[in-house]
Formats: structure tokens, sequence, C-alpha cells
């Protein structure tokens, strides 16, 4: 299984709402013991690996920025038969803060990181979990940025305290859905979290 984490390299994208997808694979690395990120040039990015019971796992943070992601994952995987092992974590405009969800062989929605693996790859058959940074009125409605302009400055924002402390609840769920896509599959891991 090879979990990818979208997001820009460099500290100054860090804590970015567009970084979600690093973010909480670097929780996820956290929360299983597995080995601090090394460089690696030839797949330009991030790497660390170990198991989830006897699931064998990559991790990869793409060095390349989010446009570029399929540079990066294509280097690892070279058939439309290992992408269905793949799960790319990633942030989504359309699902509020907080929730989250996981989709297989699904268009890429707009989100450019993912347009470009589909491209790269050559297939949509892999597993997105899709993590919510819309903003949320009090009544609970999605409030989402309008014009591009607007929605690119919001998702290369800072997430504000309130909604990192959202983000890391959110995660620790990610957290069993993907030890569940680890042990039990993707079907199970759709059955249960959405």
């Amino acid at each position: 299984m090879i979990i990818v984490g979208l997001g820009n390299p460099g500290t100054e994208y860090k804590n970015t709402r567009h970084n979600t997808g690093r973010l909480v694979l670097d929780i996820f690395r956290q929360k299983n013991d597995l080995p601090d990120w090394k460089e690696n040039r030839k797949l330009k990015s991030l790497v660390s690996a170990g198991k989830i019971g006897k699931t064998k796992i990559s991790l990869l943070l793409p060095d390349t920025f989010m446009n570029k992601s399929g540079e990066a994952v294509s280097k690892l995987i070279k058939s439309k038969k290992v992408a269905e092992n793949l799960v790319v974590i990633h942030d989504d405009l359309d699902l509020p803060i907080g929730r989250f969800k996981i989709s297989f062989n699904h268009g890429a929605g707009g989100h450019r990181g993912v347009l470009s693996i589909v491209k790269a790859l050559k297939t949509e058959a892999f597993t997105r979990i899709r993590v919510g940074i819309a903003p949320v009125t009090p009544s609970g409605k999605t409030k989402k940025p309008f014009g591009e302009k607007a929605v690119i400055d919001f998702i290369l924002g800072e997430f504000k305290t309130k909604e990192l402390e959202i983000l890391k609840k959110t995660a620790k769920k990610i957290i069993e859905a993907l030890g569940t896509i680890a042990s039990e599959g993707k079907e199970k891991a759709m059955g249960k979290f959405n």
C-alpha cells in the first residue's frame, strides 16, 4: 500500500489549507511510529515506510509542487494494478472542515494535484481521502470562497488555530480509516467511514 499526502514543499506552505494531505500523513506517520521522513531525490519526495499489521506501507510526500504531484507518484507506480493500492490524501473545498470522504475511481473534481496524478498514471482507479477544508457557518452550512483569486488566497492561507484543532481530530478518524483500508480493504473502509 502506498499513501501519498499532497501539498507544497517548503516551510512557507507548512500549515496552509492546501497542505492538508501532507499534514494528515505526517500525523499518521507519527501515530504509527514509522521512521522519520527521508529525502529521496529519485522519487522527488520525502519518504517513510513500515508496516500496519501485516501490510507493508510506503509513505510519500511529493517535493514537486502540487500541480506536478504526478511526476513524483508515477516514479513509484508503474502499472494500473499497482495504482489500485494507492491512497492519495488531499484537501477538498467541497467538504466542510471536520469531514472527510473516501472515494475510489473518481474524477479529480478540479483538484490540480489529483489531476496531475490521474494524467501521469493514466487511470483514476486509485483511492482518495478527500479532507474538508471549507469554512462552515454557525448553522453548519459550507461557506466556500467565491472567485478564483478568493479560492487561491483561501487554500494557500494558513489554518486558524481552531481549524487546526478540528483537523487534528479529523486526522484521528482518517488514521483509523487508513488502518481499515490496510487490513480489510477500501470497500470496508468506505462502508464504515463515508
